[in-house]
């Protein structure tokens, strides 16, 4: 590619491009006149601005920048600080990256780690008293890359006992025992609050360089836009501080996407109102979902409901695999959670529920159709985060309700085979849905829940194609996507899911100029060959904020 430069920095015309615009009115072009932030024009013809910039992109596919709607910002960018655990695949390789990285640590330091998971392990979990020893007897937190669990190790326990009892019950989440009665060191859910409460808050300036670091490898893999599903609160929370973290780094220039996050409803409270107005929670001045600017704006609050497959803590209808009392569980009373989320509802947020199993998923809909009825539809639209499993019945309710549906593709890939395993081939076919999801019209955006999983968008959009695990198996072949369709949830798919269509999500005149430039069109190359196309650049409001020298 080749810019020629006539002295105009205001007016850019990229030319002899393959432009996929995911507008209907004119689905292909070859040539886009941006000026300052925004799309001017687009055609099939060379466009000519005298003393305009210019960009030959010498063929390479330009489409709208990917926009990835659950992905958990702060989280990952602390992986990049903290230990990273996520290529140990034994117990041994485990000890030992534990060990290098205490080494030299202080004797009371804490050793915080990500990335750890139980499946890459063979299914195993560590031993307690053997992460004393490979800590040099400091206190352990793992965070479970499902984000659904935690494991300590004995010196962890023994300060957490130091500060309440570890057999004391807790509302929807568990301390994991042994079979004579010792904690094992696994904490799940609403458990891991246990360790949380001896370390939490985080620093705002290390959340600052997490999103900082974060938002840096977005923009290496072409997206231009992203959600964060969960801050401020709750156990998926650093800090409640965690919104200034996020207003610094963009006062800062560090925000390199635009970002979407969602407040978590813990942090929410009673505000009060005049007269008959109906009790809310919200935050103070009542501030709620949509304020903001075109580059930080809030979401809708997030609602935990269940837990996640992995640890069969999802709430479903029918049990578990071989575990036949086993329906996972609610983190709250059906109760409370209906009555907190009405509240937060009627004070203008909108609402973005986590339901996995398809009894949560029965749950979200009774609330949030109930939450419509009262108060109607949001202009940035209800979701249903993940959506792990959907029976049959429930598909036209979703489309009734006129939410987003949020399931993450390459959680087939990395997590498939074993999810399959949990619940059974039977219920195979309802797992992570897509093509019933867009026959139907239901909102389908594109998402990772990275860290959770890794985040790339073209494995994304390649494993909406293939929906095929690691080991090669097609899991629910009838919700494959065309490689169109795929492409679209994270494009415009994702912008209608976050009320942002007017904006973004296609290339059209008036929005804003947010492209990815791509190597290779994903329409056209074999499906298994998606994930490896090139992000040769990304654009943000104008700017290239990746690839520029590639542009040159």
């Amino acid at each position: 590619m080749q810019i020629a430069d006539a002295g105009n920095d205001h007016d850019l015309v990229i030319l002899n491009a393959n432009v996929l615009t995911q507008d209907p009115a004119q689905p292909h072009a070859s040539s886009i006149h941006l000026r300052g932030t925004r799309i001017v024009a687009v055609s099939e013809a060379p466009i000519k601005v005298p003393g305009a910039r210019t960009i030959d992109a010498g063929g390479a596919t330009v489409a709208p920048g990917f926009n990835d709607v659950h992905a958990h910002s702060v989280w990952f960018g602390l992986t990049q600080i903290e230990l990273d655990l996520s290529a140990a695949t034994t117990l041994a390789e485990f000890y030992e990256l534990i060990a290098a990285y205490a080494d030299g640590m202080g004797a009371d330091e804490w050793v915080i780690a990500a990335g750890f998971s139980h499946i890459r392990l063979g299914e195993q979990y560590p031993d307690r008293d053997a992460l004393d020893a490979a800590a040099g007897g400091r206190p352990v937190w793992l965070k479970h890359n499902s984000g659904h669990a935690a494991f300590v190790n004995g010196v962890a326990l023994q300060l957490i006992a130091a500060e309440r009892s570890l057999t004391d019950p807790i509302e929807g989440g568990l301390v994991v025992l042994d079979e004579a009665g010792r904690p094992t060191g696994l904490l799940e859910e609403n458990a891991m609050s246990l360790v949380q409460n001896l370390l939490l808050p985080y620093p705002v300036e290390t959340l600052v360089r997490a999103l900082e670091l974060a938002t840096e490898q977005y923009v290496r893999e072409g997206i231009t836009s992203v959600t964060d599903a969960g801050i401020a609160g709750g156990w998926i929370g650093y800090s409640p501080r965690e919104f200034a973290a996020y207003q610094l780094a963009h006062s800062r220039g560090l925000l390199h996407t635009r970002m979407q996050p969602m407040f978590i409803i813990d942090a929410l409270h009673p505000v009060p109102g005049h007269g008959e107005e109906p009790a809310v929670l919200t935050l103070d001045g009542g501030i709620h979902t949509g304020f903001g600017d075109d580059r930080l704006q809030l979401g809708p609050v997030k609602i935990f409901s269940d837990g996640s497959l992995l640890g069969s803590t999802a709430s479903v209808t029918e049990h578990y695999i071989g575990c036949p009392g086993n329906h996972g569980y609610l983190q709250e009373s059906a109760a409370s959670l209906r009555e907190r989320a009405l509240a937060a509802y009627a004070a203008g947020w909108s609402i973005a529920m986590h339901a996995i199993g398809d009894a949560a998923v029965d749950q979200a809909i009774a609330v949030i159709g109930e939450a419509q009825e009262r108060y109607g539809r949001r202009a940035i639209p209800n979701r249903i985060e993940h959506a792990g499993i959907v029976r049959d019945d429930q598909l036209d309710l979703l489309a009734d309700l006129g939410v987003a549906v949020t399931p993450q593709p390459y959680f087939l890939h990395e997590f498939g085979d074993a999810m399959v395993d949990r619940i059974g081939a039977h219920r195979e076919p309802q797992l992570y849905r897509a093509k019933s999801f867009v026959d139907r019209g239901i909102m389908l955006p594109g998402s990772s829940d990275r860290p959770v999983a890794p985040g790339k968008p073209l494995a994304g959009i390649q494993s909406f194609v293939e929906r095929r695990s690691a080991a090669g198996t097609v899991i629910g072949a009838a919700e494959r996507l065309t490689a169109a369709e795929a492409l679209a949830a994270y494009t415009i798919g994702s912008a209608r899911a976050t009320g942002q269509a007017a904006n973004r999500g296609s290339i059209e005149p008036g929005k804003y100029a947010d492209l990815v430039f791509l190597s290779e069109d994903p329409l056209v190359v074999p499906s298994e060959r998606i994930s490896e196309i090139e992000v040769v650049a990304t654009v943000v409001g104008g700017v290239v904020v990746h690839g520029a020298d590639r542009l040159a």
